[in-house]
C-alpha cells in the first residue's frame, strides 16, 4: 500500500501545480476556487485510474510478458511530460475566468496521466478501488492546499511540484521494472 501512497501523490503534483496557478492568478472567491478545484480534480484523478485498470486487466492476458515494460513505459512517458511541463508555459495563466467548462477540461487534461498510470495497479497487490479512492482524496487534498498556497505565494512552487511528480512517476516505473 505504500506504493498506492506515493502514486497518488505523485499523480496529484499536476493537479497541485495547476491549483497553485490558478489561486495565484484568481485571489478573490479563494474558498470557492479551492473547493471547486479539490472536487474537479480529486473526482476525475480518483476516477480515471480505474479507467486504466480496468483497461489494463482487460489487455493483460494478452501482454502479461510485457506488462512491467508496458507500465514502466507509461510511467515514464508521463513522467517526462510532467518534467517537461514544469519548464513549459502554464495553461492557466491564459485563464481569465474560472466557469465549470474551464473546470472540467483542466480536470480532464491534469487527469489523463492517471488514466494511463491506472494500468500499472494491475501489477501491484493492491484493491484497485481503494487505491483509486487514494488517489482521488490525495488529489482532492492536495488541490485545495494548492489554492491557498497559491493565492498566497504566487507560482514559485508551481514548477517544483510537476517537477517532483514527474521524478517520483519514473522511479516508480522502475520499482516496478526491476521487482
Amino acid at each position: 500500500m505504500p506504493e498506492v501512497v506515493v502514486l497518488a501523490i505523485a499523480l496529484s503534483m499536476d493537479a497541485f501545480a495547476v491549483s497553485l496557478g490558478l489561486g495565484a492568478k484568481h485571489v478573490s472567491k479563494t474558498k470557492f476556487l479551492a473547493l471547486l478545484a479539490a472536487v474537479y480534480f480529486g473526482v476525475f484523478q480518483g476516477v480515471m485510474p480505474l479507467v486504466g485498470y480496468l483497461g489494463g486487466r482487460g489487455v493483460l492476458g494478452w501482454v502479461e510478458g510485457y506488462a512491467a515494460w508496458i507500465a514502466f513505459g507509461l510511467l515514464f512517458v508521463i513522467g517526462s511530460k510532467m518534467i517537461y511541463e514544469a519548464f513549459a508555459e502554464s495553461a492557466e495563466e491564459d485563464i481569465t475566468q474560472i466557469t465549470h467548462k474551464v473546470m472540467l477540461v483542466l480536470a480532464i487534461a491534469t487527469s489523463i496521466d492517471a488514466m494511463a498510470a491506472g494500468f500499472s495497479l494491475t501489477l501491484m497487490a493492491v484493491d484497485p478501488f481503494l487505491s483509486c479512492a487514494i488517489i482521488g482524496l490525495t488529489t482532492f487534498l492536495f488541490s485545495w492546499v494548492g489554492v491557498y498556497v497559491g493565492a498566497k505565494s504566487g507560482v514559485w512552487l508551481e514548477r517544483k511540484a510537476a517537477l517532483l511528480g514527474g521524478i517520483t512517476l519514473i522511479l516508480i516505473g522502475f520499482k516496478i521494472l526491476i521487482f
